[in-house]
């Protein structure tokens, strides 16, 4: 299989701090790739940098064999869950995704409440948004980083605030995903994840790569 991003000699400075440090690193597609290291290690400033979110201020990412902020703004077809996913609270998760999704106009009505149900809610409930559990929302999140087909999917800790069959529910279909021949980056606290799911594993410290391994499923 081949490279589907390439990173190569990433930098990225906030003021004299280097939150990217030289970081060279490439992921296969088709692939699961966890990325893991403490807080401020530089997991999230990369996946912001491979979206397009925030500029390199030396070196290049490619993503399908185009540069990002040069040939292209972001991705082409990606799915982000960056931080905690941004939801208008007076509305229900349906509306919300069929908000999102009219921008496109990739996706109907029916594809909506199938993307719900798949991550384990109602797609038919009135609940707002607002007075989702953290858990809840983090479920929505995904439906809307999945629901349009994406080739990659970028998660940031996309297991907070999930309960064990949360999670369970969540491993599966990310490994269903995979199956389908997406290419997954995701970054965790939680090592079990990283196990069960990722083919690669990268370490980052203080913006720089530490090591990679690659693990047998």
């Amino acid at each position: 299989m081949e490279n589907l991003i390439e990173v190569s000699h990433a930098v990225k400075k906030f003021r004299e701090y280097r939150a990217l440090d030289d970081v060279t690193l490439s992921f296969e597609q088709g692939k699961i790739h966890g990325i893991v290291g403490r807080n401020g290690s530089g997991k999230t400033v990369l996946f912001k940098c491979i979206c397009g979110l925030l500029k390199l201020d030396g070196g290049e990412i490619l993503v399908g064999g185009k540069r990002i902020g040069k040939e292209i703004e972001m991705p082409e077809s990606a799915g982000v869950i960056i931080e905690n996913p941004g939801f208008l609270p007076n509305y229900s998760g349906y509306h919300n995704l069929r908000f999102l999704a009219d921008i496109q106009r990739k996706i109907k009505k029916q594809d909506i409440y199938q993307v719900i149900a798949q991550v384990g809610l109602d797609p038919k409930s009135r609940k707002h948004v607002g007075k989702y559990s953290m858990g809840m929302r983090q479920r929505l999140g995904l439906a809307q980083a999945i629901m349009e087909d994406p080739e990659l999917l970028i998660l940031d800790e996309p297991m907070n605030g999930l309960d064990n069959q949360g999670v369970e529910d969540i491993r599966r279909l990310l490994l269903g995903l995979k199956e389908k021949g997406k290419t997954i980056l995701l970054a965790s606290h939680n090592r079990e994840d990283i196990a069960v799911l990722c083919d690669t594993v990268v370490e980052m410290d203080r913006g720089k790569i530490l090591g990679i391994q690659r693990q047998e499923h």
